[in-house]
């Protein structure tokens, strides 16, 4: 996903949103 490489750099709070992402668009 190209939104991994942007949420990882927010850090942890990105961590929880691509989490979040992945739930809801696995």
């Amino acid at each position: 996903m190209e939104f991994d490489v942007v949420i990882v750099g927010a850090g942890p709070a990105g961590l929880a949103a691509a989490i979040r992402l992945k739930q809801v668009n696995p």
